[in-house]
């Protein structure tokens, strides 16, 4: 079959669940991951042909697109900043908000001094990741109440040649650990932060196949996380050291005054690229 038979397939098929443009990019991504063939492929050879054999995982795919599962889960591995991660169900896929606040915390560093870094909940490992690679001299640490985060977060670290020390824990169970202690120059976390109530507005892609311990909280109680982060970013961060968040863009200014409360000073919201106030950033008194 023509390659650009298969691509037209695609369109018919998923046109009522995707707009054009990302059916597109999942057609070439798909085609370079399965067949190692560049989108340009079918501007060359407008009538390349594959086989059988090279169809099968298209077609594959193609089913599981139609079933809103999301192409890192079907592809295995996603691009944030420098990195190539793997990707499973236990770790929510990384998301462009998450790149901006990783942006941050680069654009306010030094990037020649030395510093101590922490991520909690770190899942794929992609902040920690990425302030490691980024920060030469940063000592990064991070850690997750999942062990199947950790393993995954830890083979990123191998395949992208980065350092960072990696420890189970569960910030809501109590005080750090000794290890944990300290101090930090940076306390850096992207928590669970969507509310019950606010499950009908996630997508199917997200809603039914990322991990809901990592993205779920309860109406009650939704800065749960991000209260008891602050209080241990309280003791354990350096004088002046800085704390940041990803937070719900439905509660920029709750999140914030729950930091100001905690004594943080010079407390920041930052807007995402689509206008939305997704990022926090405190001092420590």
């Amino acid at each position: 079959m023509q390659l650009s038979e298969i691509k037209t397939i695609y369109h018919k098929e998923l046109g009522e669940l995707y707009p054009k443009e990302e059916i597109d990019s999942f057609f070439y991504e798909l085609i370079d991951h399965y067949l190692n063939l560049q989108k340009f492929i079918l501007v060359l050879q407008p009538n390349y042909v594959v086989g059988k054999a090279e169809e099968l995982p298209l077609f594959t795919a193609l089913e599981r697109l139609k079933q809103e599962e999301p192409l890192q889960h079907i592809t295995g591995k996603a691009y944030f900043r420098n990195l190539e991660l793997k990707i499973t169900k236990e770790t929510l896929i990384p998301r462009p908000e998450t790149e901006e606040l990783v942006s941050w915390i680069i654009a306010d560093s030094n990037i020649a001094e030395p510093q101590r870094i922490l991520d909690i909940g770190t899942g794929s490992g992609c902040i920690a990741l990425s302030l490691a690679q980024e920060l030469p001299r940063a000592k990064v640490t991070a850690v997750d109440i999942s062990k199947k985060a950790l393993r995954v977060a830890m083979e990123n670290a191998v395949n992208n040649n980065v350092e960072v020390t990696f420890k189970e824990f569960d910030v809501l169970s109590g005080n750090f650990t000794r290890e944990l202690q300290g101090p930090w120059d940076v306390i850096v976390s992207n928590p669970p932060y969507v509310r019950e109530l606010e499950k009908e507005e996630i997508r199917k892609n997200v809603k039914d196949y990322e991990p809901a311990t990592a993205l779920f909280v309860s109406d009650n109680d939704p800065l749960i996380f991000y209260r008891e982060i602050a209080l241990k970013a309280k003791t354990y961060l350096k004088p002046k050291g800085k704390l940041y968040f990803e937070i719900n863009q439905y509660l920029p200014e709750e999140t914030k005054a729950l930091l100001i409360a905690n004594s943080f000073e010079q407390v920041e919201l930052k807007q995402d690229i689509f206008g939305n106030f997704r990022i926090l950033k405190g001092i420590k008194a």
